[in-house]
């Protein structure tokens, strides 16, 4: 039986037709993305469920295996590489880096060591230098290659434990946090729940942080923040997810460098804002902070999963995500597990590298620019057809309502079960909004222009 099993292995593998037939079904998607729901209806849901059974005791031939995937999983998916699809901050992909991940997927190779995929720890190596200098980071500044900015934060929040205990003659490593000495974390009211969740599993408690007030777009009130101190975290943002805001870098990071506190810079999507040249004076200073964490597969479209952490204390990061093991061979290059908390990871970073390379300096300050203008325009025309703005649009992120929370809701439902637009609901100041993030190069101006219509349509019936 096992040979038999390994024989019908190798043939998969010689004739290439699970592969085959798994392209062909991606380019018939692709093909298909312009005229496909933002996202799926009842019946493409219904179809998804019925997949559910008992695992089968025999297996499957491996071309039927794809063809099952895809008749039962492909309607349910989300169209985020569409024009009309406007929910979260989720990218679209550039067909570059799709190609990327493709061919590296093939390659399958395991990232933590040099030992284990030289060629995964030099492309990290390269995209680290590139994305330093295209951020306006320090030399000394190292990157983390992780799943996205959820980890990248607890990441650069873990060095910073590290750091400020260390500081106090505290071994966290050692001794856990079991009468560890205190320290603060400030951060702004709304920040992203993924920055609680890091504090919550870091053991500083979402209740021991001190909140502060923020503006209209979501910046943290930079007159508001206390006093910081050698104990202190300091958590802002670049691009509140709701209203866009960005944080006073220049005084904030200033202030904080001044008084030894470690300061975090949350830029799941707008920290690309220092890639474009009209949009870098919002990141201005950002330099001064210790950590930083963005998302590739948001505003530089690559596909999912493409998280980086950058922490300009390389002690700090390393001791703090550090791992051992008398098997763990260490290499003449980059061992990247250093500088993430996982040991078996895939190669994330060569996507990044074909977005780059593909794109070029010009290209990534054209798609960060690309993607705010789409916003504006969805702005502009939303306001003529008479909605309301919540707050001034910044950066690709805009948020808009009706008169009453009850309209606004349900303009939103009537969207979402159409196949004309894709957007999500939140709560800002207390009122129910509409939130608009435009993170696909996709998006032409008909498709905004096609979305604003579908929300009047709604208001009107």
């Amino acid at each position: 039986m096992k040979n038999e099993l390994q024989a019908r292995m190798m043939r998969d593998l010689d004739d290439k037709r699970p592969l085959r037939r798994a392209v062909e079904h991606a380019f018939r998607h692709i093909d298909e993305t312009p005229d496909r729901r933002p996202f799926p209806d009842d019946a493409a849901l219904a179809r998804a469920r019925a997949m559910h059974a008992p695992m089968p005791e025999a297996g499957a031939d491996s071309s039927a295996v794809i063809d099952r995937m895809k008749d039962g999983f492909a309607d349910a998916c989300v169209t985020a590489t569409g024009g009309r699809y406007f929910g979260f901050v989720t990218g679209g992909v550039l067909p570059a880096t799709l190609g990327a991940r493709w061919l590296a997927d093939a390659w399958d190779q395991n990232a933590p060591l040099f030992r284990t995929s030289p060629a995964a720890n030099i492309v990290e190596e390269i995209c680290e230098a590139w994305l330093k200098d295209l951020f306006g980071l320090p030399d000394e500044t190292v990157a983390g290659f992780v799943s996205g900015s959820s980890l990248a934060i607890y990441c650069g929040l873990a060095a910073a434990r590290w750091r400020l205990l260390e500081r106090q003659g505290w071994d966290v490593n050692a001794k856990g946090l079991n009468g560890a000495p205190p320290l603060r974390v400030v951060a702004g009211r709304d920040t992203h729940g993924v920055v609680v969740k890091a504090v919550t599993l870091l053991g500083f408690g979402a209740e021991n942080t001190e909140w502060v007030d923020v503006d209209a777009n979501g910046a943290i009130k930079t007159e508001d923040v206390p006093a910081l101190d050698d104990r202190t975290i300091l958590l802002l943002q670049a691009g509140n997810v709701n209203g866009g805001g960005f944080d006073d870098f220049e005084t904030l990071c200033a202030r904080a460098k001044a008084a030894g506190a470690w300061a975090h810079v949350d830029g799941a999507f707008g920290l690309w804002a220092a890639a474009a040249k009209d949009y870098a004076h919002l990141t201005a200073g950002m330099e001064n902070a210790s950590s930083w964490s963005c998302d590739a597969h948001k505003t530089l479209n690559t596909p999912y999963d493409c998280g980086v952490v950058f922490c300009r204390d390389g002690e700090a990061i390393k001791s703090a995500l550090h791992q051992a093991g008398s098997y763990l061979e260490i290499g003449a290059g980059r061992d990247g597990m250093y500088m993430t908390p996982e040991l078996s990871r895939r190669a994330r970073a060569f996507e990044i590298w074909a977005a780059l390379t593909y794109l070029g300096r010009e290209g990534v300050d054209g798609l960060v620019s690309l993607l705010c203008e789409r916003a504006a325009q969805f702005a502009d025309e939303i306001s003529a057809a008479g909605f309301r703005l919540a707050a001034e649009p910044s950066f690709n992120q805009l948020m808009f309502a009706c008169e009453s929370d009850e309209e606004t809701n349900h303009i939103l439902r009537t969207v979402q079960e159409s196949s004309e637009a894709w957007a999500a609901g939140a709560k800002w100041f207390g009122r129910r909004v509409i939130r608009v993030s435009v993170c696909s190069w996709a998006t032409t101006e008909e498709d905004v222009t096609r979305s604003v219509a579908a929300f009047v349509n709604a208001r009107d019936a």
